[in-house]
């Protein structure tokens, strides 16, 4: 095997293993409530702690509608926004 394909094999490992941190560190949720219409709703913390203000922007979708339903677990990073928290990279859990 040669050298340059041995640093593409690590760097692809390298990348797998960040995401995997990533994954490891997001939070967790409920989904308190999500108007379809208006785009946006809000997340409970599993933790406790404020609501989490989610916006239909920040759901990871496989190409459907992005939307969230009551009651939903949801998993999502927490980023500070304009007015408070607000969950990224929302995905069903």
């Amino acid at each position: 095997m040669g050298s340059s394909r041995r640093h593409e094999i690590r760097a692809v490992r390298i990348l797998s293993f960040l995401q995997f941190l990533k994954e490891i560190d997001m939070a967790t949720g409920t989904v308190k409530w999500f108007n379809s219409e208006k785009g946006f709703g809000f997340i409970a913390q599993d933790g406790g702690g404020a609501d989490v203000f989610a916006h239909y922007s920040n759901i990871v979708s496989n190409g459907g509608y992005r939307e969230l339903t009551e009651g939903q677990k949801v998993s999502f990073d927490v980023v500070q926004g304009q007015k408070g928290p607000q969950a990224e990279n929302i995905v069903a859990a």
